[in-house]
Formats: C-alpha cells, structure tokens, sequence
C-alpha cells in the first residue's frame, strides 16, 4: 500500500475491475458522502481511510460492519 492520505480513481477501477470514468463516479459518490459528514475533499480523489472504510477491506470486515462496501 502506499503512503498517501488519498486513492486516485486508478486504484478504485483495478480494485472493483470496473473502468476509470466508472471509478470517478464511485470517488464522487464517496466524496459527497464526506462532504455531508463536513470534510474536505479533493476532486478525484478520495481519502485512503474513508476508502478502506467503506469497501471489503480486511479491518471493516474484522470489526463486523454490514455496511463496509458501497
């Protein structure tokens, strides 16, 4: 994994196997949902730890969450 704060939409496609113009859509929708929460954002790009959070990632599915993917 790298060390940066943010996933770019190349991360997102190879991860959910899905095209780039797709992956933005997806960091978008994650975006919003960060925004309501009254974070900052970065266009194109999403937090690395709201991304873990709400994909399969092994810590979501380690703590139980039923909501852990998009």
């Amino acid at each position: 994994m790298e060390n940066t704060m943010f996933v770019t939409a190349d991360t997102v496609a190879r991860d959910f196997g899905v095209s780039r113009a797709k992956a933005y859509r997806l960091i978008k929708q994650l975006n919003q949902e960060l925004e309501e929460k009254g974070y900052l954002t970065v266009a194109g790009r999403v937090s690395r730890q709201y991304y873990s959070e709400r994909t399969y990632s092994p810590v979501a599915v380690e703590r139980g969450e039923t909501n852990a993917c998009i």
